[in-house]
Order: C-alpha cells, then structure tokens, then sequence
C-alpha cells in the first residue's frame, strides 16, 4: 500500500477517535453550564418574590447584588481573559479562517464563570455564545494534548463549536449543520465527521446531565395548506427587515460604547446589571435570555398591542447587555423575539382572514426560525435548529418559505450578517484599530 496513503488513513482515524473526547469534555462542561444557568435563574426569580416582603429597601440591595455580579463578570474578563468578552463566535469564525490564534485555556474558567454571573443576573444574554467558544477551546486544547497537526486541532475546533451549539440547544444536528453553513461555510469531510461524532457525544452526556426534554413544548399543530403560504412569506420578508433593525441597534449600541473611551467596563455592566435587577422587580419574565418569554409565545399568549412593545423593550434590553461587555450569546434572545413577532403577525392574519382557521402559535414557530435566518445567514441550522428544539415537523415547510424570504429581503439591501459585522469589529481591535 502507498506509504502517503496509509499516513492518511491513520491521521483520518486518529481525528475520528480524538472527536467523540472531545465532545465528552465539550458535553460535560455545556450541560454543567446550561444547568447551573438554570439554577440562577430560578435562584433570582425566587429571591425576587421573597424579597418583594421586605422593607422597600430590597429593590434597592437586589440592585446592588446585581450590579457587583455584573461588574464582577466584567472585570474578570477585562483582568483574566479579555478574549473571554461577548459572544464568542465571530472569534472562532476569525480563528477558522486564520484571522486570529486560538484562545488560551483560561477562556473556559472565565467564560463559565462570568457568564453565569452576568446571566445569572438577568441580562437579555443567550448561553449558546459562552457554550460554543467554550466548546471549540476544550476541543482544540484536546488536539493539543494528543499532539495533532493544526489541520486536526482546526478540525477539533471547529467540531467543538458545534458541540457547544448543540448543547447549549439540545440539538445534535443543528450544532453539526451550524458548523458547515456558518463557521467553515462549505462542506469538508473531516470537519463534518469531527463534527458529528462531538455532537454525538456532547448531546449523550448533556441529555444525562440536563435532561431529555425538548427546549420547548408546542401545542398540536395543523401543516398549513398552500393558500396560507404567502402569509409565511410575508413574515419572513417582515422578519428581514426585523432582523436588519436588530443587527443596526447592536452595532450602534456598542459604537455609543466606543464614544466613551474613559468609562470603566466595570462601571457600564454594573449600570447594566442595575438597570435589569430593577425592571426583573416589576417584570421577571422580560429579563434573562428569553426562554420564558418564547414559551410564552409559543403557548399563544400576548396581545397586538402588547407583544410589540415586549418586543421593542426586550430589543432595547439586548443592546445595553451586549453593551456591557460581559460574556453572552446573541441568540438565544432573538429567537424569542422572533416567537414574539410571528404570534403578533399570526394574531393579526387569524382576525384578518377567519375563515382560514390560522393558528398564531405556528406563526410563531416560525417566526423564530425566519429570524435566526435574518440574523445569521444560516437558513439550514434554522430550520433544523427550531424543529430539533420544538420536537415537532408540522410547521417544516412554512418555515421553508418563511426562511427563503427572510434570506432575500437582507441580502437584497446589502445587510451584512450580524457576526461577520462584530468579527470585522474584532479585528479592527485586536489589530489596534477603532471599529
């Protein structure tokens, strides 16, 4: 046999093997991150209550609680690991195109960490950013422990992203497709095997830790029939425009940031951090990264009239948390917005049209796939992401439509996808040039 050829093989095999340990290590700490996430959450609604029998000085302590754990968040970041900072991705997207090098090792304690402080906290953060660029750094430090070329470890890298999406969704195949159609963007067969097999893995052990459960549980759904499918157009080509507007209101967010050179990041995530503690008083399910608030929508409650200004106000939320310079994903809360904006379209086309017998809670889940599709440029992991996490096929080719036109309303206008604006952004600073 051809000497060149068996060394091939023998690589191939080795990085078929190195994957699914990857993916342990990449399943154990996502599931852990996830859960203890989890726990936060219910930990800071059950303080919320609690205190709300206290003297009226309680708001003012939950403030200051939320504050140092924000500002906490926010310097061991800025101390320990500043590559730690945001969501994660465009950095691994630069790492993959050989942009930038790979984070060091201490970007896991330091994401886990302050993300779960500045999430915990009730900032309008997703925990698929933290769970990916954690992901993709176990990975890559896993090739490196097993001594793999760099085509391997980019490979490894690659495919614990992927690991990490799909634990942060409890979705196996999305994580996979997310790697191919957004990370690399074609299709190579060691990244999509390295891909799978962490996947694979990671969900195993994510499912043991966190739970079988699909994310979110959707009511019996009727598949639409053909006249209703200008209807999903029309929320795709909404959703574009939507998209477009979420992907404006972050870059100015963070470019009013870069305005104010002189003021601490500390001092801005802890503003931050205050400013959420005192809205989760009065309204705990509009805080956090917004899964309470897709359920919601999912299980059809909201008005017209209120689902739009939830919506305007969890959009504003997401843009000073972004703002803050703390660790979070970008995802999470816009799928909720887009369960927000498809069961308002869907209430308005249920009123317009009766005899149609239109169920909003479809419009839904399809809102939050034509949104990620707005958002990212990944119609493919969206429409597999949100069937993989409402365990439910119904609404599959509404979404297609939906997804179709929420791809060409953006790209019609020239609308750069939001993590290719922040990976320019990255490079921009990490090359000592203001974005």
């Amino acid at each position: 046999m051809n000497a060149p050829v068996e060394r091939s093989r023998e690589d191939f095999l080795s990085l078929a093997l190195s994957a699914p340990l990857a993916g342990l290590g990449v399943g154990l700490v996502g599931a852990s991150f996830r859960r203890i996430l989890e726990d936060a959450n219910a930990l800071r609604d059950a303080l919320i209550v609690r205190m709300h029998g206290w003297s009226p000085g309680a708001l003012v302590l939950l403030a200051a609680l939320a504050a140092v754990a924000t500002a906490l968040a926010a310097w061991l970041v800025r101390r320990v690991a500043p590559s730690a900072a945001g969501s994660g991705i465009p950095r691994i997207e630069a790492v993959l195109s050989d942009q930038l090098p790979p984070a060091p090792p201490r970007v896991v304690p330091v994401k886990f960490l302050a993300g779960t402080l500045a999430i915990g906290s009730g900032l309008a953060l997703g925990r698929e950013g933290p769970s990916v660029q954690m992901g993709a750094s176990i990975a890559y430090q896993t090739g490196r422990v097993l001594r793999r070329s760099w085509t391997d470890c980019r490979a490894l890298l690659a495919a614990g992203a992927g690991a990490g999406f799909a634990t942060a969704f409890n979705a196996p195949i999305a994580g996979a497709v997310f790697v191919l159609e957004r990370l690399v963007r074609r299709f190579e067969t060691r990244i999509a095997i390295a891909a799978l097999a962490a996947s694979a893995v990671a969900i195993w052990v994510g499912r043991a830790i966190a739970g079988r459960a699909a994310d979110y549980a959707v009511g019996p759904l009727i598949e639409p029939g053909f006249v209703e499918v200008p209807l999903f157009v029309l929320l795709g080509a909404g959703a574009g425009l939507l998209g477009m507007l979420y992907d404006r209101a972050l870059l100015g967010g963070l470019n009013v940031v870069k305005r104010f050179p002189a003021l601490p990041v500390e001092l801005r995530a802890a503003s931050v951090g205050a400013t959420v503690a005192v809205l989760a008083w009065f309204a705990p399910t509009l805080v956090g990264g917004g899964d309470a608030l897709a359920q919601q929508a999912l299980n059809g409650t909201g008005t017209l009239t209120g689902l739009p200004l939830v919506f305007l106000l969890r959009l504003a939320l997401i843009v000073c948390s972004v703002a803050a310079g703390t660790p979070g994903g970008l995802l999470v809360p816009f799928l909720a917005l887009g369960a927000e904006y498809g069961l308002w379209l869907g209430k308005i086309c249920a009123l317009a049209l009766p005899a149609m017998a239109i169920q909003p809670q479809g419009f839904a889940v399809v809102g939050m796939a034509a949104m990620f599709t707005s958002v990212v440029r990944a119609p493919l992991t969206a429409i597999v992401l949100v069937t993989e996490m409402t365990a439910d096929v119904t609404m599959l080719l509404p979404m297609i439509a939906a997804c179709f036109a929420a791809m060409v309303v953006p790209t019609l206008c020239g609308e750069a996808p939001i993590l290719d604006s922040l990976r320019e952004r990255l490079l921009l600073q990490e090359n000592g040039v203001a974005p």
